[in-house]
């Protein structure tokens, strides 16, 4: 992991500095340091009186307050779908397990349509409560003596999505006028993203994505089910605590983007490809390749088809369907661990 930290870290900035510089709008690279640098001085002289911003830049608007929250952002729920991706497969003890797959992202769509709708204030807490619902409902369906097998999960999460999508779908159209601004945000988007959203999903990321990483011994122990009692982990507790993680990551990342899939799916397995399973380095490193990903699929889903801007779930499902029918394959000739 050592050596590949440079390399996610580098692989992020290289993200981030093109998700700020490409867009509608031609900047210079000199556009971008100098608004970044004049935000930073800004933030800093409100606290250090002695320091001055200095003369604000032209692009300053453009790349302070639209872009950068929205790669922000972007590299945020990349982060955090990523590692839900990696602690569900090893609840799951299911090489395919995917908070999209499984239906969790459709359930916690639900309780974010109801929230954006009835209670706009606490669209995460609702997407929430659902999320937590949807993983224990696929969880008790899917398991058979203590394990969850593929044929079983797959189907029930599917089940349960297109249960979740109904009622999603129903409530999008009892909006009316506003249906079509709630469908473009349930097939997932960065517009429209603000520092406020970048606050509040940092903070679930920080709590999420920190628990998954410092929990990596019990992430792996966790694999070995029923048997890890007897290697000392209280299985019932560490199972609570992250299905309680994997609902937390994903509900949020509903409410802040909509439902953007396969993320937690490609992430980890290209990860576990290159530094192999221990979670040790298998969870940080997925994080880290799961915020690039959604950075460089939120930008081209804002050129490809310029100047329409595409939905990014529709980016992220055209990447990850050929992978996960990849994994379909590999699993059916039992060269996937399940």
């Amino acid at each position: 992991m050592r050596k590949w930290l440079p390399v996610l870290a580098f692989l992020s900035i290289i993200a981030g500095f093109l998700g700020v510089y490409i867009g509608s709008v031609s900047l210079t690279p000199s556009d971008v340091t100098a608004s970044v640098a004049y935000g930073i001085k800004s933030i800093l002289s409100g606290i250090f009186p002695s320091i001055n911003p200095g003369e604000r830049p032209r692009a300053f608007i453009i790349v302070w307050e639209l872009r950068l929250p929205r790669v922000l952002l972007a590299y945020l729920v990349g982060l955090s779908l990523a590692s839900a991706g990696v602690a569900s497969q090893a609840l799951f003890r299911n090489a395919l397990a995917d908070p999209y797959i499984i239906g969790v992202s459709a359930g916690a769509g639900v309780g974010a349509a109801l929230g954006a709708i009835y209670a706009p204030s606490h669209m995460g807490t609702f997407a929430l409560v659902s999320a937590l619902l949807s993983v224990l409902i696929v969880y008790a369906v899917s398991r058979v003596d203590g394990h969850v097998p593929v044929d079983t999960l797959l189907l029930a999460g599917i089940a349960y999505g297109f249960l979740a999508s109904a009622v999603t779908w129903y409530l999008i159209i009892s909006q009316g006028e506003r249906a079509h601004i709630t469908w473009m945000w349930l097939m997932g988007t960065f517009n429209g993203s603000s520092w406020g959203n970048v606050g509040e999903m940092f903070i679930v990321a920080l709590l999420g994505v920190g628990f998954l990483v410092w929990k990596w011994r019990e992430l792996n122990l966790i694999l070995f089910g029923e048997e890890s009692i007897a290697l000392g982990l209280d299985v019932h507790l560490y199972r609570k605590l992250f299905i309680g993680t994997i609902a937390l990551l994903t509900a949020f990342s509903v409410s802040a983007a909509g439902i953007i899939g396969f993320i937690g799916l490609v992430s980890p397995h290209i990860m576990r490809l290159i530094l192999g399973p221990n979670h040790r380095s298998l969870t940080p490193a997925s994080a880290l390749f799961g915020g690039v990903l959604l950075v460089f699929a939120d930008l081209l889903a804002r050129t490809v088809a310029k100047p329409t801007e595409l939905p990014v779930g529709i980016i992220t499902a055209l990447m990850g369907a050929p992978f996960f029918l990849y994994l379909l394959m590999k699993h059916k000739r039992g060269e996937l661990y399940s």
